[in-house]
């Protein structure tokens, strides 16, 4: 009965936190200083007033149970949003967490050509969420922080000690399906791939 009330509270208190924007400063993007890597859960994905606050105007989403529509920020920028759906727990495969990782390293690296038919953009922070930002955008940053900074974070464990460390979470986050893809994506000789067009 204890551990079922124990259980029970802990899961009113995710829901409740789940119910208010989240959003926490990583680090600044390796050879773009002027802008930053943000972590954040779905209310704060919606929240243009929030977002433009804090000057991100991109989003990837890593959620496959979280659908977002377009958003215009107060300046007229639209939030330029990209979605690699993660499932939170079982069922993802190396190939599908490498290509969250790989979305974000392109999503810093991409022009913002003022075309016609595209919605107005500009380049500035970025966020990286998924519904409650506990998992899926956790393994995510933690394998772009160490293939993009590994003097700082030589191995994943030391990137997600960090995240943890800002978002209050113990060692049960990432899920351990996402921990074991986070090892095996890790020992893919991929590093030379990232970094170079944000560095550019």
């Amino acid at each position: 009965m204890i551990m079922t009330d124990t259980l029970q509270s802990r899961k009113q208190a995710v829901q409740e936190e789940d119910s208010r924007p989240l959003l926490i400063k990583i680090v600044p993007v390796t050879g773009q200083h002027h802008r930053w890597l943000y972590l954040g859960n779905g209310p704060a994905a919606q929240d243009a007033y929030l977002l433009h606050q804090h000057n991100i105007t991109s989003a990837l989403n890593t959620a496959v149970n979280l659908q977002l529509g377009n958003l215009a920020l107060p300046d007229s920028t639209w939030l330029r949003r990209t979605q690699i759906g993660l499932i939170d727990g079982a069922g993802n495969t190396v190939s599908h967490l490498l290509s969250a990782v790989l979305a974000l390293d392109g999503l810093l690296g991409q022009a913002s050509p003022g075309k016609v038919s595209y919605p107005p953009h500009r380049a500035a922070n970025v966020l990286v969420h998924c519904r409650g930002g506990r998992s899926r955008s956790v393994a995510v940053l933690a394998l772009y922080l160490y293939f993009t900074q590994s003097e700082r974070f030589p191995t994943p464990q030391a990137a997600l000690a960090f995240l943890r460390e800002l978002r209050g979470l113990d060692e049960t986050y990432p899920c351990e399906p996402l921990m074991t893809l986070i090892r095996q994506v890790a020992e893919l000789p991929v590093k030379s791939w990232f970094g170079r067009i944000a560095a550019s």
